[in-house]
């Protein structure tokens, strides 16, 4: 990477919310798993281990990220699904499965367009668009178990006004 692109993207960590940080690694881990699913593709093995060691790393870091304060329930389902997101990158690695790589992608990206549109939720309720989905201190949304922050806590920057990612069903099998 070169020094611009490296001085932008620290820039842009450093200036980030909690919630924008969280896409960010979102989207790495996406382009990572991508990356290692294309490299068992081509047969470049390289290509495919460095996707899957930079997508596990990642996930990782989005397990540590979740914190607990909000509602410990729904922070629990989310660091499994995470951890199940782990299991599956280890798995399709060992087994240089394209097929179950090409699952982990997709899964990612759905978690992805959840995020954003959890964000988007958020910045509406911040902006008194929507009434808040729930009473603050009795649940949170997945957003807030994820980051910790609590619903109504400001964040630097909003997320876009794009029309919501369609979701299309999973067939992921443990």
């Amino acid at each position: 990477m070169d020094q611009t692109a490296n001085s932008y993207l620290t820039t842009r960590v450093m200036s980030a919310s909690p919630q924008e940080l969280r896409l960010l690694l979102l989207n790495a881990a996406v382009k990572h798993a991508q990356q290692a699913c294309e490299g068992l593709r081509t047969k470049n093995f390289e290509l495919s281990f460095n996707g899957f060691s930079q997508a596990r790393a990642i996930v990782l870091e989005l397990v540590n990220g979740i914190s607990p304060d909000a509602d410990p329930e729904l922070a629990e389902n989310v660091r499994n699904v995470f951890l199940f997101v782990y299991r599956e990158l280890m798995d399709a690695s060992f087994e240089k499965s394209v097929e179950r790589t090409a699952k982990v992608v997709e899964l990612l990206e759905y978690e992805r367009d959840t995020w954003i549109l959890a964000m988007e939720h958020i910045a509406k309720e911040q902006r008194g668009e929507i009434a808040p989905g729930r009473e603050a201190g009795k649940s949170a949304t997945p957003a807030t178990a994820a980051t910790g922050a609590m619903p109504g806590s400001t964040s630097r920057t909003e997320p876009s006004n794009a029309p919501p990612p369609q979701h299309k069903p999973l067939s992921i099998q443990a």
